[in-house]
């Protein structure tokens, strides 16, 4: 019988040291076991000064997580992210400015996102002629 229960010992003590780990990094998660059911959704956006992404300056940058709850250092994260859900992530959409009252003043304004889309790996730019036509846009995703 000490032979069986220092075998048993042993396995409770391996098993321990196996799986104890395993269940910590699921508790440890935000949000639990279930952050695993989203796909990620972490993104840069940036607006600069120029006529591409490559020679703007950027003024400013936000950060907007969207999986599993929207967060990040964008003014309306909710806003966007729901934006963003209804467009089904198609930027072009969201980033449609109208004539409205601007001037044809030309000081170019690049906007770009570059991250994570549900999984999927994502960069857009767009350049708008001057700043009033990008705040013309109705849309919250570039609002910051």
């Amino acid at each position: 019988m000490p032979n069986t229960a220092r075998w048993a010992a042993t396995l409770t003590v391996a098993a321990t040291a196996v799986c104890g780990p395993l269940a910590g990094s699921a508790l440890a998660s935000p949000g639990g076991a279930a952050a695993g059911l989203y796909a990620p959704s972490a993104l840069v956006l940036t607006v600069g000064h120029g006529e591409s992404a490559a020679t703007a300056a950027p003024a400013r940058a936000v950060t907007l997580t969207c999986a599993p709850t929207p967060s990040g250092t964008h003014p309306a994260p909710a806003g966007a992210c729901a934006e963003l859900r209804a467009a089904g992530g198609d930027f072009d959409a969201l980033s449609g400015g109208s004539e409205g009252l601007c001037t044809k003043q030309y000081d170019p304004v690049t906007v770009t996102v570059d991250g994570v889309w549900q999984g999927r790996r994502v960069a857009h730019e767009r350049t708008f002629a001057n700043e009033c036509l990008l705040n013309s846009s109705e849309s919250v995703l570039f609002s910051f």
